[in-house]
């Protein structure tokens, strides 16, 4: 917390602030580059006059960072993202890609540390074996719409199949369920974590084959965790059908490449509804939605196939970079080489255009994972599944910042923001017949035309 000090006191790795309301001096300790906001509570004021009421300044001083802007909300140990490099656990991510594999990279984000041969060995049997739905599950896809977008299927699928475990849910069996750390505890959660790594792959592809009007495929043996989901998604009965090698790899590594991504608008709804302790599958449910609905993120790579198909071809590149400066469009992330496609050389003009830029260059927009939309969409992926395809293995990640906040130091706190009030003081009700009408756009509500 912060002290009060002498104006002409100075400490070692500390911040001093005079507020000079009061004329007071505080200083606050820094540690790894931050301060606690808290800390700020301790600078407290009379209010001034004709000072709201509702600011509160006997409560102390209140940080305003609307979009979590610069301020850091949980000490992680799992990734760490710089715009130009990154890496799982201090393991630079081309040495992943690289070298290792997805359900590894998967067990190194989790656990902290790469498997041994026996550890890798019963983690990815474990979820392999936990990758069969209830036969029930039939039903509650089958009741979506044949024209419903995969991502809404899938975001609901996350949250219809917590409603199978009741041993994995802390309000019934006890809001210490996940926290305690202990073998029981910690034998529950890995047990979770299986089962969503396991099925998500099983209820993406029986997202896909609504869509395709197929029956469903329960997941084979002996298969990779990406050669499953390929054979679920793409088997139609053959006797000898087995998933393109190729595709199984490029798969594999994208995976690798999307399993995390530090604490983006997905990660953060996992940390933000489970402080609050829920199972697990609601956490991932409510992240899942985050993904697809946050235009940057999981969306992106459809966006980007979507933005490439507006362009047209390498000639309009250069009215589109213009217009992207003006702000009059949006330029989707980019910047990975694949097969030979036809949006591939607008893909690559676009790619060149915006790296020779000063506008970009400036800003650091630099190449990142959407592009993969091109891959995917070579490999004859529909549109719309893209998005599942950047959940998949993200579930990973969502995982691995659950288990983190779940196990950390000192428990679990809700994640309960502060607001700064700028509305109305107190006022009296008014009858309704003595009301004066509020006109204005944002005002009142819209009336429907309803067609009978």
């Amino acid at each position: 917390m912060g002290k009060p000090v002498d104006s002409s006191t100075q400490q070692h790795e500390s911040l001093t602030v005079r507020d000079n309301r009061t004329g007071k001096a505080f200083t606050i300790p820094i540690r790894d580059n931050s301060i606690q906001a808290t800390a700020f509570k301790d600078i407290k004021a009379s209010l001034a006059p004709n000072e709201r009421p509702e600011n509160e300044t006997d409560k102390g001083l209140r940080l305003a960072d609307k979009g979590y802007l610069n301020t850091a909300v949980i000490r992680s140990e799992i990734t760490y993202i710089n715009g130009e490099a990154g890496g799982a656990r201090g393991y630079p991510i081309e040495q992943l890609a690289e070298h290792s594999n997805y359900l590894e990279t998967a067990y190194l984000l989790i656990y902290g540390s790469l498997p041994s041969g026996e550890q890798s060995r019963t983690f990815e049997q474990e979820v392999l074996n936990h990758g069969v739905m209830h036969a029930d599950a039939a039903q509650f896809f089958r009741s979506f719409r044949y024209d419903a977008h995969p991502m809404a299927i899938l975001t609901s699928a996350f949250a219809y199949l917590g409603s199978y475990y009741s041993e994995a849910n802390p309000s019934l069996q006890g809001q210490t369920l996940f926290t305690k750390g202990d073998k029981l505890s910690l034998a529950t959660m890995d047990q979770q974590i299986y089962r969503l790594i396991g099925k998500a792959t099983t209820m993406a592809a029986m997202a896909y084959r609504v869509r395709q009007g197929r029956d469903f495929v329960i997941p084979p043996k002996g298969l990779s965790y990406t050669g499953s989901f390929l054979y679920m998604m793409d088997h139609l009965g053959e006797s000898d059908y087995a998933p393109n090698p190729v595709l199984e790899k490029a798969l594999d590594v994208l995976f690798l490449l999307h399993a995390d991504h530090e604490l983006n608008a997905s990660t953060t709804t996992v940390l933000q509804t489970g402080s609050s302790l829920v199972d697990p599958f609601s956490a991932i449910a409510a992240a899942c939605a985050s993904l697809y609905h946050f235009f940057t993120t999981g969306g992106a790579n459809e966006a980007v196939i979507r933005m490439l198909i507006s362009i047209g071809k390498p000639e309009n590149v250069p009215a589109f970079i213009e217009a992207v400066k003006k702000r009059e469009k949006v330029l989707s992330g980019f910047g990975h080489r694949t097969g030979k496609d036809k949006l591939l050389e607008t893909a690559m003009a676009l790619h060149a255009a915006a790296m020779k830029d000063d506008y970009f260059i400036q800003r650091k927009l630099a190449p990142n994972v959407d592009f993969c939309g091109l891959i995917y969409r070579a490999m004859g992926f529909p549109l719309d599944f893209f998005p599942v395809l950047f959940a998949v293995p993200r579930v990973v990640g969502w995982l691995a910042h659950w288990r983190q906040m779940m196990l950390q130091d000192g428990g679990v706190k809700i994640w309960r923001p502060r607001q700064i009030y700028v509305g109305s003081g107190k006022r009296e009700y008014v009858a309704i017949e003595e009301r004066e009408e509020v006109e204005g756009l944002r005002k009142s509500p819209t009336p429907m035309v309803h067609s009978g």
